[in-house]
């Protein structure tokens, strides 16, 4: 435990950190992933308090029969751990699917080995270079399609992943708290160029969003 938080450390504003949310829908994420975590904790502690327990009073164990063992450490116990888990997962991926709102704006992630290209809508442009703009505080409504093969769309501090399926639109909606830069990368195996299929992300203020240009684009 003590080697997995030291690791931990490390995970802070990293640029595609999956624990240092930027945004309302990468959130829920973080939450997921400390509330698994704290179960896997939990579990952990257990059984070395047991093991501890057998190890002080070795007789411990025998008073128990096997069946009870089984059935309690073996089904109930991880069973009710898991369907918790589960339903919280269930809850907060709701959370996450995209819905189409008046205010949210939408852009086109198209990708390609070993490319991502972006087209705006409202400009009627599609940028034939891996940034993509969006708006800060406003939701962003990406809509991600592949021309090849499946790839996977990913900015760890916006939102978590979905796929880019050819002949298939996806949805993901996202939101950038604050301007700044943001990674994003493939996150399904695509082949050799795979590892560099990566874009950045910047995010304007709301008014010079509307104010980019085509040259701005490119």
């Amino acid at each position: 435990m003590l080697a997995s938080l030291g690791a931990l450390s490390g995970c802070g504003e990293q640029p595609l950190s999956t624990l240092d949310a930027a945004g309302p829908a990468a959130s829920p994420v973080v939450t997921l992933w400390w509330a698994m975590f704290a179960g896997a904790a939990a579990l952990f502690l257990l059984v070395i308090g047991l093991l501890w327990l057998t190890y002080r009073r070795p007789g411990y164990a025998a008073s128990t029969s096997p069946r009870t063992w089984l059935l309690g450490g073996g089904v109930l116990m991880p069973v009710a751990v898991l369907a918790v888990l589960a339903a919280y997962a269930f809850y907060l991926g709701e959370r996450l699917i995209a819905r189409s709102e008046p205010q949210s704006v939408q852009v086109q992630a198209i990708a390609t080995m070993w490319d991502w290209h972006f087209r705006y809508p409202h400009l009627d442009v599609t940028a034939s270079t891996p940034v993509l703009h969006i708006p800060a505080g406003v939701p962003v409504e990406i809509i991600v399609t592949s021309q090849d093969v499946i790839h996977s769309f990913w900015i760890p501090r916006l939102a978590g992943k979905i796929d880019a399926i050819p002949g298939h639109e996806t949805r993901l909606q996202l939101q950038a708290d604050q301007p700044g830069e943001y990674l994003g990368q493939c996150a399904e195996f695509c082949g050799i160029g795979h590892t560099i299929m990566r874009f950045k992300v910047i995010a304007h203020d709301p008014h010079d969003y509307q104010t980019l240009t085509l040259g701005d684009l490119q």
